[in-house]
């Protein structure tokens, strides 16, 4: 469990929250910077050659998450020990936040981060657009921790699982579609 048992624990919830949400951008952005810098190997193929293939993997990531294709994605299906957060919460927090920012140590169910991963690469962008698509990555993964803080309904985790699908599809087409838009 990420949040402190309740209002006498001795960390906040919405401390533990920030520093978790912290680590996330942290990693997310460590992840972007090593992306961008394996991009310099893609400079040797023709931006032609790049654009059609940024373009195909999306069109394969959507017909994934659309169930058209089944691709197992390159991913850690390991979850971080719950050691990490039962020594120092702070601490561990941040921790959890790094490594789930990341996306490399845990798991990433969805085909539309490795999608992106891949056009950073073949892109070739500036520093600064990949440092801050790898933030908004872990801001993207800090989202949910946000809204099941301020939701603090039972629920919650039922409804996510019968829309998941949806909203997977429904961001790898868009993922699609502005990848189209930006380099054809």
């Amino acid at each position: 469990m990420l949040f402190s048992p309740g209002w006498r624990a001795p960390v906040r919830q919405g401390e533990v929250l920030a520093v978790f949400t912290l680590g996330l951008l942290l990693g997310g952005t460590l992840s972007a910077a090593a992306v961008w810098l394996l991009s310099g190997l893609a400079t040797p193929l023709p931006p032609p050659v790049r654009t059609s293939a940024i373009v195909a993997v999306a069109a394969l990531g959507a017909a994934r998450e659309l169930g058209l294709v089944r691709i197992p994605l390159p991913q850690n299906a390991r979850q971080i020990p719950p050691e990490v957060l039962q020594t120092r919460l702070r601490r561990g927090s941040l921790q959890f936040g790094f490594e789930l920012g990341t996306g490399v140590r845990t798991y990433v169910p969805a085909a539309s981060p490795y999608v992106l991963a891949l056009a950073l690469l073949l892109s070739v962008p500036a520093l600064s657009v990949a440092l801050l698509t790898g933030a908004t990555f872990g801001a993207g993964r800090a989202l949910s921790a946000v809204l099941t803080y301020l939701a603090r309904d039972d629920r919650r985790p039922a409804l996510l699982a019968v829309r998941m699908p949806r909203l997977k599809a429904a961001a790898a087409l868009t993922v699609l579609v502005a990848l189209t838009l930006l380099l054809v």
